[in-house]
């Protein structure tokens, strides 16, 4: 990959992380608005699906077949159900944690569990092992993740 590529990916992971806490703050002040954590995570997804809805209508991506879809593995079907059980643990838990505190805490459970996903090759992941530096890189983290926590 050309170096001028890797730097703009990554720069879009940065910048999808700062969405990400823009979106755990726009759904607190929504259950505050709603007064209902579930109803503010279904808008969530609601507005979500008609963004997603647009592009595709925008780019004109066809409609995969009934043949296409079936052939998702059965743990496939539950990214809906995992996201949702997200969204509402954030809803939850920014307005009494933080948002630094909260999106620490799941940054380090994401951290570990691709570390297990990249060395076991969970669920169709590619394997890549986890080797010392990944480890110490993990440990500092998880350490950071606790500064954050504590102050």
């Amino acid at each position: 990959m050309a170096p001028i590529v890797a730097i703009g990916l990554h720069l879009v992971a940065l910048l999808g992380g700062a969405a990400f806490v823009l979106q755990q703050a726009a759904n607190a002040n929504l259950r505050g608005a709603l007064g209902s954590p579930f109803w503010a995570g279904l808008t969530n997804f609601l507005a979500g699906g008609l963004a997603l809805s647009l592009v595709l209508i925008a780019i004109r991506e066809p409609i995969p077949s009934l043949q296409v879809v079936t052939r998702a593995p059965w743990f496939a079907w539950f990214g809906g159900c995992l996201g949702a059980l997200y969204i509402i643990g954030i809803i939850l838990l920014l307005p009494r944690l933080g948002a630094a505190t909260v999106v620490a805490l799941f940054m380090v459970g994401q951290i570990l569990t691709s570390l297990a996903f990249d060395h076991f090759g969970l669920l169709g992941a590619p394997i890549r092992e986890v080797g010392l530096p990944r480890l110490i890189g993990a440990s500092l983290m998880v350490a950071g993740v606790g500064l954050i926590c504590v102050f």
